[in-house]
């Protein structure tokens, strides 16, 4: 069963818009530049982002959003505990955002 992974950043204010441009291309390359361990493919089946355009004002903060799909727990699990070119990314954050969100689901399930 596929799971959809969403992601929401908070810029840390004074944030040049270079930077925050950078970081969410980067965030978006990760579909293509994540590579499955055994096939030495990309895994991640699709891969969306942007800035935050709501008029409802209950961002709390979060200023861009975006949502990665996977075929599988296992492919989501392998991204986020192990793979080396995600894990860079992570680390890559470091002083430019103030707060990092991850909610995870899988589509129909209660």
């Amino acid at each position: 069963m596929s799971i959809t992974h969403i992601v929401l950043f908070q810029f840390k204010a004074g944030t040049e818009p270079e930077v925050v441009k950078d970081t969410c291309d980067r965030m978006l390359a990760l579909r293509d530049n994540c590579l499955h361990p055994t096939s030495q493919k990309p895994y991640i089946k699709t891969s969306s982002g942007g800035a935050d355009n709501s008029p409802e004002g209950i961002q709390n903060g979060i200023t861009h959003a975006f949502v990665v799909e996977f075929a599988s727990a296992e492919d989501r699990d392998y991204y986020v505990h192990k793979d080396p070119v995600h894990q860079a990314f992570v680390r890559s954050l470091d002083g430019v955002i103030e707060k990092a969100q991850a909610v995870d689901y899988t589509p129909g399930v209660y």
